[in-house]
């Protein structure tokens, strides 16, 4: 906490935040300070009284923290095609991890017409423009959003640019070109390698096709995140794989937005998060969570067979059908669940998969941070894509005292920003960028539901990035500061 009757050396500033209540990010007691920014950076904190500044607000009963990280997202297409990226800036996010779960925007430029299905997570071909992943990186710099971007490179990426057949493993020879291909994309500042070995375009791949292409982060500063090979039955063993990765590859392993999945594996997180925190003790080890039941991805005809609640997302044949339970298009159409979502392929949905129990209990553990997983082309989106950080301090920390608001804060902001090798960002502190986001503790709270997912957060009062004020009285600015925030060297 800085000493708020110590002497400031500055005599001037462009904003001075007064009165408000900082939540620095550490995880440490909220406390009531004066915060000054020029330019691009928070310049002092304390009693600033004395201080002259263009725009003074007073900021009194509101908290201003450092603007959240979303740890994992797939908004490496939207950050071109919708830069004012509303559905974060509106709750306070400020930085996004791209390239999750394998399918990355770039190093690739696929030659068939037709993209695999999970590659529409990121929107149409179209997106797919980039053959060398420093220029996917100058692009963003080049046609800047309203957030920063931190970049992932997809495996599964990897392979649609060197193999032709995604059902089985790489060959030494695509191996080697895969690996190529990462080492240039990771020396031009991409944060690390994504994996999503539960889906057909990685499922064929062997543990050591990904350690060959990890190893090229071997004992650096580049991060293995992964969406485990599998999230239901065998989510221990597909944990233990992860974990396998992480040591041969000698690279800190992400868990993606851990969860165990179906009625016979409730309760299991008790067991997976004790299996993490034994691996802790000899490697770095980190995990995220979205803070809902439901879940959201492409659609799976074998998961319509009614053993969970399906709600259509989207549909490139049937688009009339975004929003609706599969039960119900089926009902409509005459026909049996799984057929209809046969119909609607390629096609994304909603499954109502997880427990409670184990949201709670993956969410209050030490190392989770919140990564939102929204879907941002999706016609009708999961709720997370606008609703998740509010949600986290508003009903999580607030109404169910999970943990405390600075707990809450530090889990979106310091923790993911150290994991993630963001210096400057996800603090509170002089000589920090200054992202920033101003709340009502008492009113910040999701307002998106199933029903109404893209409905505005409540209690987001003001947010800075990189200086620039972003989102004020519920509008978003036309301003667009973002940066590519590449690997520190």
């Amino acid at each position: 906490m800085p000493d708020k009757n110590s002497p400031v050396a500055i005599e001037r500033c462009d904003v001075l935040f007064r009165g408000g209540k900082v939540v620095d990010g550490s995880g440490t007691a909220a406390y009531i300070a004066d915060v000054a920014i020029t330019g691009d950076r928070i310049v002092a904190i304390g009693a600033l009284s004395g201080i002259k500044a263009d725009r003074s607000v007073d900021i009194s009963g509101c908290v201003i923290a450092p603007g959240f990280i979303d740890s994992h997202t797939h908004d490496d297409h939207a950050l071109l095609t919708d830069p004012a990226m509303t559905s974060k800036i509106s709750q306070g996010v400020t930085t996004v991890i791209t390239g999750n779960c394998g399918i990355s925007l770039a190093p690739v430029v696929p030659l068939e017409a037709n993209l695999p299905s999970t590659f529409h997570l990121l929107g149409d071909r179209a997106g797919f423009r980039f053959q060398d992943f420093g220029s996917y990186l100058d692009e963003l710099d080049k046609h800047p959003s309203a957030v920063n971007a931190g970049c992932l490179v997809g495996h599964s990426t990897l392979r649609l640019a060197e193999m032709t057949d995604l059902d089985l493993p790489a060959t030494e020879a695509q191996r080697s070109a895969m690996r190529e291909r990462f080492a240039r994309a990771f020396e031009a500042g991409a944060l690390g390698l994504s994996t999503g070995l539960y889906y057909p375009t990685a499922r064929a791949a062997p543990t050591e096709e990904v350690i060959a292409i990890a190893d090229v982060m071997a004992a650096s500063n580049g991060i293995y995140a992964t969406h485990m090979r599998d999230e239901s039955d065998g989510v221990e063993s597909s944990l233990e794989e992860a974990l396998l990765i992480g040591r041969e590859a000698d690279v800190p392993v992400l868990i993606s937005h851990h969860k165990v999945i179906g009625p016979q594996n409730f309760g299991r997180s008790i067991r997976t998060l004790a299996r993490i925190d034994r691996a802790t003790a000899e490697q770095r080890v980190g995990l995220d969570i979205y803070p809902y039941i439901a879940g959201s991805t492409a659609l799976d005809p074998e998961r319509c067979r009614g053993q969970m609640r399906v709600l259509v997302t989207w549909s490139k044949q049937h688009p009339e059908q975004a929003g609706r339970d599969i039960v119900d298009v089926a009902r409509d159409w005459k026909c049996h669940p799984v057929e209809a979502a046969k119909r609607l392929l390629p096609a994304g949905a909603i499954y109502f998969m997880l427990d409670e129990a184990d949201v709670r209990r993956i969410m209050a553990y030490p190392l989770t941070m919140i990564g939102s997983d929204g879907l941002p082309h999706d016609a009708h989106p999961h709720p997370r894509l606008w609703g998740t950080f509010p949600r986290v301090i508003g009903y999580y920390a607030r109404q169910l005292g999970l943990f405390t608001m600075e707990e809450a804060v530090q889990r979106m902001t310091s923790l993911p920003a150290a994991f993630f090798g963001l210096q400057d960002r996800g603090v509170i502190e002089e000589g920090a960028y200054a992202d920033v986001v101003v709340f009502d503790p008492e009113v910040i709270l999701d307002q998106a539901t199933f029903d109404e997912p893209t409905a505005h957060s409540s209690g987001i009062r003001m947010v800075f990035v990189n200086g620039q004020n972003m989102w004020e009285k519920g509008a978003v600015s036309a301003q667009r500061p973002g940066r590519a925030l590449r690997r520190e060297r």
